[in-house]
């Protein structure tokens, strides 16, 4: 067994191990490597089939799935892609409008292309320009421009536009440009792989120079290959890797065009996942029209359901999963006792499903026991008079006139809504705010999405992203959310350095700057940072910050 091999240690997440080898020691050992990788989109596309074969009363599998769908390539190239497996980032939803993909294989360079290696390869802006005056060419009519591709090495770039984007190509130019044989351009490859192990793959540019040199290739040709391959050995991705990944993006993807429902319930069930919280998830569907349903001990399963109502789309229900601090046996006795009849109020709740008072608080608490006891306040009043009886007791009801409290307003339901459950189905918390926003001509993301090019402009959101990519050169990538949408803020690094402190940690972001715009790709380039957090009160928000 393993342990009996190499001593193996617990790792700093929770249900995780590690083992105290790398995989070089493996390979000097003689020992076979398998990695076995874990996805959680695989776990949410099994769930979807499932729900869409139900939906539709037959098996539905991956396969049936049509292929090279027009509606779902238009979605992708609008960067809808909000919970899309790999497209769904910062970097890949700025690339998508300029690659434009139209067909799997530009999917496959798409995975691929915006990847550290290709980035600092320099490999990115050539492949975009040459695909741009491809398309300029193809909408005017005009004969396509021929690609600058060295000689002899069509059969290795000619189907990327001469731009070396995978490893095997690389492999492929150091065999035909540099001489490599088939062994030597595996080296090259296991040096490109081990890419945590810097200066490993500075040992074959000499040999690369000097060999496409003397096969008539330029100097400066050959340290572009260099160059590149020293990209490919920060990250770098084989071309099969692109395509297996490409398959789980494209059928994602048709999920969320077709299906946006079944999209939403399927990400839900198999959290945690991704790059989005559930609240944004949830944000994404409503504003493609799929209706989401609050949790309810009458109605809810552990997990969310789709509720078939006669419209193109079900609605989706929220599950007992979603609930902050309720157990998971719990949950599935509330379903197991439901089976036989509804709940008529919440003291019987708590005697069928042999709940304790911490249980019950906490379904008030996420309002799910609103059919059995009105609004959240009531319910909270209800479920903290219930106390565990003797044992003889247990079962016998309890005749009590109730005591009527009056309702919470919308801003206290909110506030707990985000303590219980991670979101809301209320209005957004902004649009609560909207008014005292907009007497300091703060701005909706949907405001500002038409402005030209240039132009000032001024946001305020609730903070989901943090990012500061290694290629980035010290750039911080923000991502506001309000009630109308997301806000994508560049800050540079002189900002960063000055107003830190509001940058990392104000929930609520105000941002005062130039709205940027190509084509479908829109930033607002930050000039100045201002905290507006206090606005939120005592609302729990959460970002993803610098993962």
């Amino acid at each position: 067994s393993l342990c009996r091999m190499v001593p193996i240690e617990n790792a700093n997440m929770p249900e995780r191990s590690i083992i105290q080898w790398d995989k070089d020691d493996l390979d000097a050992l003689g020992l076979m490597k398998v990695d076995v990788l874990a996805l959680g989109m695989l776990s949410a596309l099994r769930r979807a089939l499932d729900l869409i074969g139900q939906r539709r009363g037959l098996v539905f599998r991956q396969q049936d799935i049509p292929r090279e769908d027009t509606a779902t390539y238009d979605m992708v190239c609008k960067a809808d892609t909000i919970g899309v497996f790999q497209i769904e980032s910062r970097a890949q939803m700025s690339m998508l409008p300029r690659l434009r993909p139209r067909r799997f294989y530009d999917l496959v360079v798409e995975v691929a292309l915006v990847r550290p290696g290709p980035i600092q390869g320099g490999m990115v802006h050539p492949y975009l320009q040459r695909r741009e005056a491809r398309a300029e060419a193809e909408r005017l009519g005009l004969p396509q421009p021929v690609e600058d591709c060295p000689k002899g090495l069509d059969a290795a770039l000619a189907r990327t536009l001469g731009i070396p984007i995978f490893q095997e190509q690389v492999m492929q130019v150091a065999m035909i440009a540099a001489g490599f044989s088939a062994g030597e351009a595996d080296q090259l490859r296991r040096s490109m792989a081990a890419w945590k192990r810097k200066g490993d793959v500075h040992k074959f540019f000499e040999r690369i120079r000097s060999g496409m040199q003397a096969n008539g290739y330029t100097a400066e040709f050959a340290e572009q290959i260099c160059k590149q391959i020293e990209g490919f050995g920060s990250y770098g991705f084989p071309e099969s890797h692109a395509a297996s990944f490409a398959i789980l993006v494209y059928h994602s993807a048709w999920i969320k065009c077709h299906e946006p429902a079944v999209f939403l319930a399927a990400l839900l069930n198999a959290q945690p996942l991704g790059f989005y919280s559930p609240s944004q998830l949830v944000q994404d569907a409503k504003r493609h029209g799929v209706e989401v349903l609050p949790p309810d001990v009458q109605h809810s399963s552990v997990d969310c359901t789709l509720l078939e109502t006669g419209a193109p789309q079900p609605s989706v229900r929220l599950g007992l999963r979603m609930i902050e601090g309720l157990p998971s046996l719990a949950m599935h006795a509330i379903v197991q006792a439901r089976t036989s009849s509804v709940f008529t109020d919440v003291d019987e709740l708590a005697r069928r499903a042999h709940l304790t008072q911490s249980e019950v608080r906490a379904l008030a608490s996420a309002d799910a026991l609103r059919s059995l006891a009105g609004h959240r306040r009531q319910q909270v009043w209800e479920a903290s008079a219930l106390h565990r009886a003797p044992p003889l007791l247990r079962e016998a009801p309890v005749h009590e006139a109730p005591l009527s409290l009056p309702a919470p307003p919308e801003s206290e339901d909110i506030v707990f809504d985000y303590a219980a459950l991670g979101l809301t189905l209320r209005r957004h918390p902004l649009a609560l705010l909207r008014p005292q926003l907009a007497e300091q001509r703060l701005l909706s993301a949907e405001q500002m999405h038409d402005f030209p090019n240039g132009r000032l402009a001024r946001a305020c959101g609730i903070v989901t992203v943090r990012q500061q990519p290694g290629t980035a050169s010290g750039v911080v990538f923000v991502t506001l959310e309000d009630e109308t949408g997301t806000v994508n803020v560049i800050v540079w690094p002189h900002l960063k350095e000055r107003q830190r402190k509001e940058l990392v940690h104000a929930k609520l972001l105000a941002v005062y700057g130039v709205w940027q715009r190509q084509g479908e790709v829109r930033h607002l380039v930050a000039h100045f940072l201002k905290d507006l957090s206090p606005l939120l009160g005592r609302l729990g928000t959460h970002s993803r910050d610098f993962h």
